[in-house]
């Protein structure tokens, strides 16, 4: 007769499944708390230490793709909050594009003034570029002193500036003598030392590949 009493001898114990990371243990979870309360209390310190609040003068520039792009995502942030903006485009002539599109649903809170008149390549035109640069300047000069807008964004300035279509201090200057609550963007490539300098937030968007280089054309929603 089989007796059915189990064989009380412990087989062995089963590993972890092939391919699968174990899960963590307590301990790991417990550690891992632990480091994240004391990262939090760093970072609320930190957080808190941070008292000023002002107007920003802020440049996106570099050889890389995306400096436009980026200050119409910072329009866009503005917008949500009900905030104005104003838009002044130095270079770019007034082809359509997808942004200009975007931002014209917002037309109670956004002006556009499309000043340039394409780029330099296009026009050949020396005396006519400043003459266009000159007059995007005397609209930004304008748009400076108003006190009900939140966000100028003053794209591919850095050209003007760069080719010395328009002088560098008077714009530092009336730049400085904007309402205190107004942030100002500037886009464009190779920026000035001196607007480096006087600016509170710079990015420099780094070229490390791109798909012209491979003969892919300018496509719609991507480039424009």
């Amino acid at each position: 007769m089989t007796d059915p009493t189990p064989d009380p001898t412990p087989g062995p114990t089963p590993g972890p499944t092939p391919g699968l990371t174990p899960g963590p243990t307590p301990d790991d979870d417990s550690r891992h708390r632990a480091k994240m309360a004391k990262r939090k209390a760093v970072q609320d310190a930190e957080v808190a230490a941070k008292t000023i609040e002002k107007g920003l003068l802020i440049v996106n520039t570099g050889p890389g793709k995306g400096k436009s792009t980026a200050a119409f995502g910072l329009a866009l942030r503005m917008l949500g909050y009900g905030r104005r903006v104003a838009l002044v485009q130095f270079i770019k002539g007034a082809w359509a594009t997808g942004e200009r599109n975007a931002l014209a649903r917002f037309d109670d809170l956004i002006e556009v003034h499309t000043m340039g008149e394409g780029f330099t390549w296009e026009t050949q035109d020396k005396a006519r570029d400043i003459a266009a640069c000159q007059r995007a300047w005397t609209t930004a000069q304008a748009l400076l002193t108003r006190t009900d807008l939140s966000l100028l964004i003053l794209d591919e300035l850095n050209i003007a500036l760069r080719y010395d279509y328009l002088p560098l201090e008077p714009v530092l200057a009336a730049i400085a003598a904007r309402p205190p609550a107004m942030h100002v963007l500037i886009t464009g490539r190779n920026a000035k030392p001196a607007l480096i300098a006087a600016a509170d937030l710079v990015t420099e968007m780094i070229a490390t590949k791109h798909h012209f280089a491979a003969g892919v054309k300018a496509q719609q929603g991507i480039e424009f």
